[in-house]
């Protein structure tokens, strides 16, 4: 069974656990069936080691409700860097414990990037060597092979990544076929993909690829989804104002299903008949109050796909189609 949930945002909770509940009860009221849990939005990771008596203390709050979860990893995680790379495992490390702790069978992780978004403002854009760039993808595979080995009952859930006006190619997983690439070195059953819709249109916009090709080749490996809505045009790396931003129709909004232009009826249907995982409405704090209406939009579409609502209007069920098998 499918389910739609909507993400904690880490900056709306900010590490509060009344916050946490709060969330989590409006998202009973939304009619959600799942919920992503934001490792660093609740102070869970404290120098690379988990902090157990807080983990203890979401895992409390999370037992009151009858939500499917998932985790987001910390987002500067980053198995390419140079400097603290030890560290950084150590952050990879203490996420998966967490989630494996609180029974989320699947955990996104933003893909390593070759220059930080945080080095942005300090660093143009850089142009790498071949062989340091697969002594980096080799890197961060041998990190994550160990990691899936020892954690074999999370998926590790590789997210496509948003580009940016004069640093991209910051990110090989900016192109969905070399993050797919990536995926097949490290050759782990429980390691896969997030499809993030809104960084797809951002991406395919930027570099001119076709994503039904992508999606299409992703299908076998698409384990979780990242459900939200644009306009499909890049920002430079400073722009963040939101209410800027709009007007414009610019940047990685995270808007509602339906308030942009991603064409998720044609991209589901490529899909969505053998996906098993969560469709997560990743939205931005600002459209909190909306969350409800995102998730009957997308409930909607599937509708329209021949995907039956279950029980609750975000719980649903594949009908007449045999489930995958992955490859």
């Amino acid at each position: 069974m499918l389910s739609i949930g909507s993400n904690i945002n880490e900056v709306r909770v900010d590490g509060s656990l009344r916050a946490l509940r709060r969330d989590l009860e409006a998202f009973q009221e939304f009619g959600l069936g799942a919920a992503e849990i934001s490792i660093h939005g609740l102070d869970l990771v404290r120098n690379g080691r988990l902090d157990r008596r807080r983990t203890a203390e979401v895992r409390t709050v999370l037992a009151d409700f009858g939500f499917r979860c998932s985790t987001h990893a910390p987002n500067p995680l980053n198995l390419m860097n140079r400097h603290i790379p030890e560290l950084h495992r150590d952050v990879l490390y203490a996420s998966l414990e967490f989630s494996a702790i609180i029974g989320a069978g699947c955990m996104v992780y933003h893909p390593g990037r070759y220059l930080a978004e945080e080095e942005f403002g300090i660093s143009g854009p850089k142009t790498l060597p071949p062989d340091e760039t697969r002594e980096l993808l080799d890197h961060e595979a041998k990190v994550l092979q160990e990691a899936a080995d020892r954690f074999p009952e999370v998926i590790i859930a590789m997210e496509n990544a948003r580009p940016y006006l004069h640093h991209s190619p910051y990110c090989y997983a900016e192109l969905p076929f070399e993050l797919l690439a990536q995926i097949r070195r490290i050759n782990r059953p429980n390691v896969r993909m997030t499809l993030d819709f809104g960084h797809l249109q951002l991406a395919e916009r930027y570099y001119g690829f076709d994503p039904v090709a992508a999606v299409s080749a992703a299908d076998p490996f698409i384990a979780h989804c990242h459900v939200h809505d644009n306009f499909g045009h890049p920002v430079y790396y400073n722009e963040k104002i939101q209410t800027q931003q709009i007007p414009f129709g610019r940047g990685d909004s995270h808007m509602p299903v339906g308030w942009g232009s991603v064409p998720f009826h044609n991209l589901f249907a490529l899909f969505i008949h053998d996906f098993q995982g969560l469709l997560i409405c990743e939205l931005r704090s600002r459209y909190f109050e909306q969350t409800g209406e995102a998730a009957a939009n997308l409930a909607a579409i599937l509708h329209d796909l021949g995907v039956e609502i279950g029980k609750g209007r975000a719980e649903i069920s594949s009908i007449s189609h045999p489930k995958r098998t992955d490859s």
